[in-house]
């Protein structure tokens, strides 16, 4: 794909230009994940559960690389509508200097965090060993997996999102080949179970760096005269950290929330755990659209703010919600109607079924509420305000699900339905408290700007 000028012509087409491959490489990219699930049904109900006890750790790592990757976007897509092309490969150069650097240090943490988190969550003996040895792979991957995000976050700034379309394609029936091929022994290979798994997602990991790496090369981003530009520049790690870490922590936030409702689900059972962990595949899914819809709504609204066009801005905004409550509906009917034979997929349990099905019926009623989260705070990090994504993925994450999940869950005695209805409850005063926020922080900065424009004219 070709570098787009995204500062005139058809909103809607440009959506359509940016969020359609996004949300198709990120519907193998939740295939893959599926894949190592469906392995992982194949070994054992532990091995199930060790991949979702794993999950918020892994959880992490992915939090590192889209939060700089949505940094960079911002920094990049907004140097890029100002017209100022060197600033922009600076940016590039500099956040792949700062994602290897966080990286590392992440996988040190999480060499130690991790059994310690396991163990809290209730992990021991064979549970606790193969959670640890799966996690123990991912955490030396960390660096590639990183890598890819910010990568895919550079080329996104410029329109570009079919290459990680690409990417997550190729990577997705590699997956399907390598998963087996390490877990079972393959080719001469020892049989490694679930760390299998983890090894065929990290070589996947390090031959996307390789792709990417050479389109980047191929436009003229990275080259041997830039490679002065890797070298760590305080002024720009400074900005990507502005930036890019609010949109960290609010992943991390997240994780930490997988981390809470996985702690009140645990009580119920291995069952509770297995079906949660299934049947988030499945919203994730559903919720795909979502997930274009939010980087078309970051790289053109960035890009615009850059060029200091600011209606625009509010039109892009008011399109991209059109469209959510569209994708909405068709997931909530998608969800609805495959949960059942989704979930055997990876089970035949019948209590793992049971209450997968049950929560699905009630997680779908939320997907809307998903939807414009997701993309307030794309619109707000696209217009350099990136400190609303912590603070609302804060009450989401972290103070409501302790207040909701006790409450329903013990006070009310609802039992497992409380954790469900707490979710539920939770992300629609996050909305409502969201779109408030937005038409707050629009309404200062598109008045400021125009007032300045017109008093400039004048």
């Amino acid at each position: 794909m070709k570098e787009q000028d995204l500062t005139s012509g058809d909103i809607s087409k440009q959506i359509r230009l940016i969020a359609i491959p996004a949300s198709v490489g990120f519907f193998f990219n939740t295939m893959y994940n599926a894949v190592d699930t469906y392995f992982g049904g194949l070994i054992s109900t532990d091995a199930l559960a060790a991949l979702s006890l794993s999950f918020p750790v892994f959880f992490l790592i992915i939090a590192l690389g889209v939060g700089i990757s949505t940094g960079a976007s911002a920094l990049i897509a907004n140097a890029v509508g100002a017209k100022d092309e060197t600033e922009a490969r600076v940016y590039a150069s500099q956040a792949l200097s700062f994602s290897v650097i966080v990286s590392l240090f992440l996988t040190v943490i999480g060499f130690w965090i991790a059994p310690f988190l396991f163990t809290l969550l209730g992990a021991q003996g064979r549970y606790l060993e193969i959670a640890t040895n799966y996690i123990n792979i991912i955490l030396l991957g960390a660096v590639f997996f990183s890598l890819t995000f910010v990568m895919s976050g550079i080329l996104s700034a410029r329109g570009d999102t079919a290459t990680f379309r690409n990417f997550l394609i190729v990577g997705f029936f590699l997956n399907c080949f390598l998963d087996p091929a390490f877990m079972f022994g393959w080719l001469g290979l020892p049989a490694m179970g679930l760390s299998g798994v983890a090894w065929a997602t990290v070589v996947i990991q390090v031959i996307g760096v390789g792709y990417m790496g050479w389109v980047l090369t191929r436009r003229g981003v990275l080259c041997k005269e830039c490679l002065p530009l890797l070298i760590p520049k305080p002024k720009y790690f400074r900005a990507l950290f502005g930036q890019g870490f609010p949109a960290s922590l609010n992943m991390l936030t997240i994780a930490v929330g997988i981390f809470i409702i996985t702690y009140f689900v645990a009580p119920f059972g291995k069952a509770a755990v297995a079906a949660y962990g299934i049947m988030t595949r499945m919203d994730q899914i559903a919720m795909l659209p979502s997930i274009g819809l939010t980087t078309a709504a970051l790289t053109l609204i960035a890009q615009n703010n850059g060029a200091g066009k600011f209606e625009r801005c509010r039109e892009i905004y008011r399109t991209v919600m059109r469209y959510g409550f569209i994708v909405g509906i068709i997931g909530m009917v998608v969800a609805y109607l495959f949960a059942t034979p989704f979930i055997k997929l990876f089970t035949h349990d019948p209590e793992v079924v049971r209450i997968g099905v049950h929560y699905l019926h009630i997680s779908i009623w939320i997907y809307w509420a998903y939807m414009i989260l997701y993309l307030v705070v794309a619109t707000l990090q696209g217009l350099k305000s990136p400190n609303f994504a912590f603070w609302i993925g804060t009450y989401r994450q972290i103070i409501a699900p302790i207040i909701f999940f006790y409450l329903f869950a013990r006070v009310l005695n609802w039992q497992l339905d409380g954790i469900w209805w707490g979710i539920f409850a939770i992300n629609w005063t996050a909305v409502i408290i969201s779109l408030l926020y937005a038409k707050k922080v629009m309404d200062r900065l598109f008045g400021q700007d125009l007032r300045k424009a017109k008093m400039g004219v004048e």
